[in-house]
Parts: structure tokens; sequence; C-alpha cells
């Protein structure tokens, strides 16, 4: 399939997503401004790979020191449309795959948030964000675990956001070592306890993984699914 041809490239995820993520932007970006401040990173440039409708880099212009520049690539048109209304001198978006860019086209910090499990050849695309910034920045979502696995919700996912990669903490680690990364940091996201949660069901369960979690969070993890990991990259 081709760009061209995809569901974000066609309309179909935002059909299938009508806010593209942003509500839950401003969360993701303080956990992303979480990383880089613990581990002291200094940068002028900063820019994500897959921004969507771009409220991640508009969140973290208010955190960031002034005079930061941000700059946000996407290959979905609707996307790309949505994220127009957040340009401004700071901040600039792309309707291009900067990894099929002039290799000059460099930044102090890349981010892919939620993006490579999205993508077919995860290993190349890693490859080629590589080089594109001194620091590395990734989100990504850690579906295989056992809850998800006995509730089919892994293939719910593939319908519904497109999850074509599964990962663990160990295999989302791996895939980065494996294809040139040195881990810098990383820590749990916890979505399930600190977004709000639409069922009853869901608000329920909440409890008895936040107490699981603050004794074992690996074993957590594993059993009851709902977190992602952050990770700071070279």
């Amino acid at each position: 399939m081709t760009q061209e041809e995809s569901i974000y490239a066609t309309g179909e995820y935002l059909e299938k997503n009508k806010d593209w993520h942003v509500s839950d932007s401003p969360w993701k970006a303080g956990n992303i401004f979480k990383i880089i401040q613990r581990n002291q990173l200094e940068y002028k440039t900063v820019c994500e790979v897959g921004c969507g409708a771009g409220e991640i880099l508009k969140q973290l212009s208010y955190k960031m020191p002034k005079g930061t520049k941000f700059e946000g690539y996407e290959i979905s048109p609707q996307a790309y449309e949505l994220s127009k209304s957040r340009e401004n001198e700071n901040i600039k978006f792309h309707l291009k795959d900067l990894l099929e860019e002039d290799k000059s086209v460099k930044f102090d910090i890349a981010m892919a948030i939620d993006v490579f499990e999205h993508v077919e050849d995860e290993f190349g695309f890693l490859r080629k964000m590589k080089d594109r910034a001194k620091y590395k920045i990734f989100h990504i979502p850690l579906d295989i675990n056992i809850n998800s696995i006995l509730q089919d919700q892994i293939m719910v996912g593939r319908r519904t956001v497109g999850h074509i990669n599964y990962y663990t903490k160990e295999t989302a680690l791996a895939t980065l070592e494996d294809t040139g990364y040195k881990i810098m940091d990383y820590f749990y996201t916890a979505d399930s306890l600190e977004l709000p949660r639409k069922t009853m069901k869901s608000k329920l369960a909440k409890y008895p993984r936040k107490f699981m979690f603050n004794i074992n969070s690996d074993l957590t993890v594993k059993l009851f699914g709902g977190f992602s990991l952050m990770v700071l990259a070279k």
C-alpha cells in the first residue's frame, strides 16, 4: 500500500478518530517535557514526525523556552488541514514525509509520538529517523498484555486506531536498540490512570490497576495494560 492509499491519506482514519487525538495532547506534551527536563537537554529546534493535528507541538510551545522553533511533518492531508490553525511564527507544519526529505534537514530533538506502531516497515522508519536529530523521543503504546489478549483488544485497536505493530516494554526497547539507538531514559505513561475514562467498567478498573502499579509496575503493565512507554534515545 502506498502512502496515498493509506487510511491516513484517504480520510478513513479521521472518520474513525474525529479529533485526531487532540484531547490527549496536553497529557502527552506534559510527559514529553518531563523526560526532557529530567535529562536536562539543551535544544533550540524540535520536530515531530507524524504530528497529526499539531496540538502536541502547540502545547510544548507553552512549556519550552521562548524562541524554540517547532516543525511538524504529516502525510495525512486531513490532519495537515487541522494543524494549520495552530501554526504561528514559531510553529510550522509540512504536508510531507520528513524521512524522504533532504538528509541535511536536522533538528536538536525529533519526536515520534504514537507513530511507528502504525508503520509497515518500522525498522526502516526508525533507521531513517535516527540521523535527523541529536535526541529522539518516542511514545510507544504497550498493546501486548494479558488483558488485551483475553479481550481481543489488539484487533479492536487494529481496526480503530490502525496499530499494526505490537509491543511490550522489552520488545519496544529492543526494537530501538536493534535499529541503532542508545537508550538514555524511559518511563511508563499511564493513560488508563491519568486520562478520563469513558465507561463504568474502565472507571472501576482504574483502582486495582493503580494499586497494583504502585506495588509492581512491570507486572501491572503486563497483566492489565493501559500504559505506554516514553523513551529518550540518541
